[in-house]
């Protein structure tokens, strides 16, 4: 058998031009392949340095972002100005931060104020102004967390006595309408109720301590309570003498002074007695209190809710020790105390 090798010669020579040629392809593609991963890598890892874009307008801002290849991400908020409106009030990260390109920016841009003009509040009760006032702050500019009143109250306010009801808006200062163009002050004039109103003082002898609290929230008279030791027949935690006399009629906001039969301890009642004693600051009209007890048992009992023009307020009471009494002006708790054993007898 005869072996051609010519031919088997030419045939790897054909075959080995073949593999070099792949095996230079191959190499050529892997090279490509490496040189754009090591170029995407390096632009990856490329840095720059966050500029400072607060109080600058937003088309600005984004130029320079375009500029460090910094992408923004925008929130809208109120601010304190209207001339403030379309100004970055805030950025995160801070200027100076070094950061990879393609990274986001927090934008925090403003949208003016919130409103524009004051409103009318003639013939409100200043009460619910001021709790609606205190919803309208703004965030200042430049500084996180920062705020500040958009319309504030000059106190004190004016009073005047009118025919409208006590706490009613008579008059406002800007007037309704005016162009808002950054924090406002509101001066206001409020009605002090009827100069020559009056009423008929009810009558509260042999009334109990409960009964007489129930009376005087019912006609929203102001008073005090006193104690002195019973004389006669009296009974003792009953109120025995009052000043003005029942059914006369006197001013509005008369205090009535009303007088208990100091208790009797030697009976055994239950819990302690004392008279709660708090300083109320006067005010030109009377304003809505009231006083809750939180029993040991967790039990809460409303002893008294009354319109009061200020001045020290009295309030006797029978109550568990470790009762925690609880004064509130306007659904504010202004002042908490214990009930606890007395130490002292009492004094008249």
């Amino acid at each position: 058998m005869n072996f051609n090798f010519d031919a088997l010669e030419k045939y790897v020579a054909n075959h080995l031009k073949l593999f070099i040629s792949m095996a230079a392809g191959i190499l050529v593609f892997v090279g490509i392949i490496a040189v754009s991963v090591f170029f995407i890598a390096v632009r990856g890892a490329e840095q720059t340095m966050v500029p400072d874009i607060r109080e600058k307008d937003l088309t600005t801002a984004l130029l320079e972002l375009q500029v460090k290849e910094l992408y923004p991400r925008i929130q809208l908020r109120y601010s304190q100005s209207s001339h403030d409106k379309g100004l970055i009030l805030e950025q995160s990260p801070l200027p100076g931060t070094i950061v990879k390109a393609g990274r986001r920016i927090r934008l925090v841009v403003s949208q003016g104020v919130m409103i524009n003009t004051v409103e009318n509040y003639l013939g409100r009760n200043i009460e619910d102004v001021r709790l609606e006032l205190q919803t309208l702050f703004v965030s200042g500019g430049g500084t996180a967390g920062s705020s500040s009143p958009l319309i504030s109250l000059k106190e004190p306010f004016m009073y005047e006595f009118s025919a409208e009801e006590a706490g009613t808006i008579l008059q406002q200062k800007p007037e309704p309408g005016t162009t808002i163009s950054g924090p406002t002050v509101l001066e206001l004039v409020i009605s002090k109720g009827p100069e020559l109103k009056v009423i008929q003082v009810p009558s509260f002898l042999g009334l109990s301590i409960d009964e007489a609290l129930a009376e005087i929230g019912q006609r929203g008279v102001d008073f005090t309570f006193t104690l002195r030791p019973p004389r006669g027949m009296e009974q003792s935690e009953t109120v025995v003498a009052q000043e003005p006399m029942a059914n006369t009629h006197v001013p509005v906001n008369t205090r009535v002074v009303l007088t208990l039969a100091a208790p009797d301890e030697t009976a055994g009642e239950g819990g302690v007695f004392g008279i709660f004693r708090y300083p109320m600051p006067k005010n030109p009209y009377p304003l809505m209190i009231r006083l809750d007890a939180n029993l040991p048992s967790g039990e809460t009992r409303r002893l008294l809710t009354v319109e009061y023009s200020g001045g020290e307020l009295t309030v006797p009471y029978r109550l568990p020790p470790g009762t925690a009494l609880i004064l509130s002006m306007l659904n504010r708790e202004v002042h908490r105390e214990t009930v606890a054993i007395p130490t002292d007898e009492l004094s008249f």
